[in-house]
């Protein structure tokens, strides 16, 4: 009688294909590139950071002496970096017997989890800006209208003259509407002082007066489906950094593996709270079919 050949009889003498590997997708990080950047030396364990306040000066008369004092009215925020890190084991069974994984492949993954936890860090930051009150509203779309006015108050309020908005990308494409026609409109080049290495990808070319709107989805919805983003200038918000992210291996020849880690010791923190303010938008999920 013949005798039927199926796969399951010819398994044991195929072969497999393994595809090139692939990588999770990771979201622009824009925010770490628009804040201020400290690094603590040798022997420092405490980065202090000073702000003065306004003075004034009185008219004066000829012959008169000053007898109004002005208070230098110093105050200081002061951060102390703390360590973060993480740490994969390759066992010597698994280099072998596998060909996609590799220490480059771990190295990416490590560095794009570092990315991701020191924007995370920066955004959770967002909320507390201007003594926690925060423009827009939930269920508010971000318009070119409502957008304007909070460029507004920033000027007028001072905020500083380095300003960039940072919102979900749902949010800011409801102001991409705003701003341009399908097919039209103007595209600007991410603005000069900006690095384009950092952030460019995070920039479609939209400003609000001379204020570039950047998006970002490590900002996340809450049940509502708002997005708390912020309007910043550069020392709104910083970053001390005692240890840069860094990644060692180490042998472990009783366990027949690679330790490999990577540790970074860092504090995101905010610098000035008069430099920023949250901004609340709707970021629902826009509708295809409406």
């Amino acid at each position: 009688m013949a005798q039927t050949s199926t796969t399951g009889n010819l398994e044991k003498a195929s072969r497999e294909m393994i595809s090139s590997l692939r990588y999770t997708a990771e979201f622009n990080a824009p925010v770490y590139g628009a804040v201020t950047k400290f690094t603590l030396g040798k022997g420092e364990d405490t980065g202090i950071f000073p702000k003065v306040g306004q003075m004034s000066m009185s008219s004066l008369n000829e012959g008169q002496d000053i007898v109004d004092e002005e208070d230098i009215g110093m105050t200081t925020v002061s951060i102390t970096p703390g360590e973060v890190g993480a740490k994969v084991i390759l066992t010597d069974k698994l280099l072998r017997q596998n060909v996609s994984v590799s220490f480059q492949t771990i190295g990416r993954q490590l560095g794009d989890a570092m990315k991701r936890k020191r924007e995370t860090d920066l955004i959770e930051l967002f909320s507390a800006l201007n003594g926690g009150t925060s423009h827009g509203a939930a269920a508010a779309a971000m318009s070119v209208a409502n957008v304007s006015a909070v460029v507004g108050i920033a000027k007028a309020d001072n905020y500083g003259d380095n300003l960039s908005i940072f919102q979900h990308p749902n949010a800011v494409l409801r102001l991409a509407k705003d701003l341009s026609t399908i097919g039209s409109g103007t595209i600007r080049p991410i603005p000069e002082g900006y690095s384009a290495r950092l952030m460019e990808k995070a920039f479609k070319g939209y400003q609000i007066w001379d204020v570039p709107v950047f998006e970002t989805g490590n900002i996340t919805r809450d049940s509502s489906d708002d997005a708390i983003g912020a309007i910043i200038n550069d020392d709104a918000l910083g970053v001390i950094q005692s240890k840069a992210p860094g990644v060692e291996r180490e042998r472990d020849a009783s366990l027949r593996a690679w330790e490999v880690v990577m540790v970074s010791d860092y504090a995101a923190f905010e610098l000035d709270d008069t430099r920023g303010a949250p901004l609340t938008y709707d970021a629902a999920d826009i509708t295809t079919s409406a």
